[in-house]
């Protein structure tokens, strides 16, 4: 006889995964009338919950996971020593998964976590991600889940962001006051909420600053470092309007700038200024040196295993919310 799921009652009764969950445990969330309708349903369908991975998740693993895009950006490197700062003074161990970028990667982390390997979980989504039905079900299995700098809107769940409309504005508005007037944003998905409130931001700057919002100066990048390149020479090559700034919304299309600025023999800053979102410590070093909107890296890792340890002991900080701000920090490559 095949096992009857959490899944398939919720399919069944037109419910979440978690409302099923909660109906089982008897939580005091769940209405008198639900209860019964699932209780109802699991004993016609002989459901019987799996003992190991309820065994497992009534002990502690001591050991939280860290699900992140990439490493190679500076970023997450400092918000995860940021969290490895607070984890291990209150002896957890910490257990980093990458995505690579990639929706299922994702969601097959998120499953192996629900067996109790891990006592929760903090989340960078991926640039693929638009659906939050994965996390749901690793919420459902009491296994708590904090967004940090990349989160999705339609989850709720406690989240620790920086202000990215504010920079996407600050960084814009500082290339204009520097001269250009054919801005470009570089953005790296359609979907992520970072991504698109910087350029919200970049497009309200534009707007206050009375420069026409042009579509085509908006350009999608992938993660794919040649396929980028190819398309930054191209948009550097356009005759008219010929682009004077650009905004880059993350650490690894700086490389891509500089290479193909320095291919076309374009100057920075003479002939575009640039400013990326990156932590970079060579920022300085670079030549020229270069522009940058510089995330609270460390400090966000902090607060989100901060919140994470308050959640896996208990307290309801599901819609919690902080917002640590980024700092615009001008150098050679925006300057006049």
């Amino acid at each position: 006889m095949k096992h009857v799921t959490i899944r398939a009652l919720a399919r069944e009764l037109n419910l979440s995964v978690s409302t099923i969950s909660k109906a089982l445990r008897d939580s005091y969330e769940i209405s008198a009338e639900t209860k019964q309708r699932v209780l109802a349903l699991a004993a016609t369908l002989n459901y019987t919950p799996n003992p190991y991975a309820s065994s497992l998740r009534g002990k502690k693993s001591r050991t939280i996971g860290v699900v992140v895009p990439e490493v190679a950006d500076s970023f997450f490197s400092l918000a995860i020593n940021g969290i490895e700062s607070v984890m291990k003074a209150m002896g957890y161990h910490v257990l980093i998964c990458l995505t690579h970028e990639q929706f299922d990667n994702e969601k097959l982390i998120l499953k192996e976590f629900q067996s109790g390997r891990v006592d929760g979980v903090l989340l960078s989504v991926s640039r693929e991600t638009l659906s939050g039905e994965h996390i749901r079900d690793l919420a459902a299995q009491d296994v708590p889940v904090v967004f940090f700098d990349r989160v999705l809107d339609e989850v709720q769940a406690a989240r620790i962001v920086t202000n990215d409309f504010e920079s996407g504005y600050a960084a814009t508005a500082h290339l204009v006051e520097n001269g250009c007037r054919e801005i470009v944003y570089l953005g790296i998905s359609e979907s992520l909420s970072i991504s698109n409130r910087r350029m919200e931001g970049y497009r309200q700057a534009l707007a206050d600053h009375r420069l026409p919002f042009r579509t085509g100066n908006v350009v999608a990048c992938t993660n794919d470092a040649a396929e980028n390149y190819k398309t930054v020479k191209k948009m550097l090559q356009r005759k008219a309007p010929r682009p004077d700034g650009i905004v880059a919304s993350v650490e690894k299309l700086t490389t891509t700038v500089y290479q193909a600025c320095n291919d076309l023999r374009l100057r920075i800053p003479s002939d575009v200024k640039v400013v990326c979102f990156s932590n970079l410590e060579i920022a300085t070093i670079l030549h020229p040196s270069l522009t940058t909107i510089t995330q609270p890296a460390f400090e966000m890792g902090r607060a989100a295993a901060s919140l994470l340890l308050k959640a896996i002991k208990g307290n309801n900080v599901m819609s919690a919310e902080m917002v640590i701000p980024s700092v615009l920090i001008p150098r050679g490559s925006s300057t006049r």
